[in-house]
């Protein structure tokens, strides 16, 4: 497989996800009122985890009839496994969470407070999958393990930290894929995010338009994918600042508002509004 058929793969896959299930997102469940006061359906993210998934599939029964690299599947399977674990772990909060507890700060209150709420079950378990997969990427090395498994779940969190507007999550996903893309390029890891960022791509519009929400479901997912791409193919120097850096942006969103400083500034603002419906006048 190539990067432009992996690419290719995860857009086609999603576009007929998207356009096929739309009655399935319109049941009340998933009903949720957006920044605008529009009822969109959430959890729309969970296409995400779909597409991977069938496109995995199909690749399999390629290497099966000979058509494909069976080595690449190890590389593959940690970031199939990342996507399906840290979705299924947002489509928990989506669904069931009531949002009274905000931040990392609330849901570790909460907890302290004997109330595990559905923010603190997707963080911890957010937490030991990540060990799980930076462990099987990276054998006997625990202290690497561990600063790894901090990134990824970082990543992951970051995703859902920037869902609060139509598409922004997806635009810094596409933004952050494009180091990645230079460092990973054709490798297995490549291609396995490859279908993720095609993925990505082919539900952006639904997410533009406000026909659907990403979700914490597709926003960690995605986060999670670029996090555990980044661990699999960047030096062990760069990944460290990375996991730095992610955390500074965790940190410093419990005291300030991204999208008021998205807001402020110019370039930023344009890029996040760009392709957005515009807003209704008020009457």
């Amino acid at each position: 497989m190539t990067l432009a058929l992996a690419l290719t793969a995860g857009l086609v896959t999603m576009i007929v996800l998207e356009r096929t299930t739309r009655a399935v997102f319109a049941a009340p469940v998933l009903a949720r009122t957006n920044y605008r006061g529009r009822v969109v359906a959430t959890a729309a993210g969970l296409l995400l985890v779909v597409a991977v998934l069938a496109v995995d599939g199909m690749r399999t029964l390629a290497e099966l009839a000979g058509a494909s690299d069976a080595s690449t599947a190890r590389d593959r399977l940690l970031v199939l496994a990342t996507v399906v674990g840290f979705g299924a772990l947002g489509f928990v909060d989506d669904l069931l969470g009531d949002n009274g507890d905000k931040g990392v700060k609330g849901h570790v209150r909460a907890a302290l407070q004997g109330r595990v709420t559905t923010g603190f079950l997707k963080l911890g378990g957010g937490a030991s999958l990540a060990l799980v997969v930076a462990g099987a990427a990276l054998g006997n090395r625990p202290g690497r393990v561990v600063l790894d498994a901090g990134l990824i779940a970082l990543a992951a969190n970051m995703g859902n930290l920037f869902d609060r507007a139509p598409g922004r999550t997806i635009k810094v996903g596409l933004i952050a894929y494009v180091p990645l893309l230079a460092v990973a390029g054709t490798s297995a890891t490549g291609l396995a995010l490859g279908v993720v960022i095609g993925a990505s791509l082919g539900l952006l519009p639904a997410d533009l338009a406000e026909r659907s929400m990403l979700g914490d479901t597709g926003a960690n997912a995605l986060g999670a994918a670029l996090g555990i791409a980044t661990v699999l193919t960047v030096d062990d120097d760069i990944r460290t600042i990375v996991a730095v850096v992610l955390l500074g942006f965790t940190v410093a969103s419990e005291f300030i508002s991204f999208s008021s400083i998205i807001d402020k500034v110019a370039p930023l603002r344009f890029v996040d509004q760009l392709g957005r419906r515009r807003e209704e006048p008020s009457p």
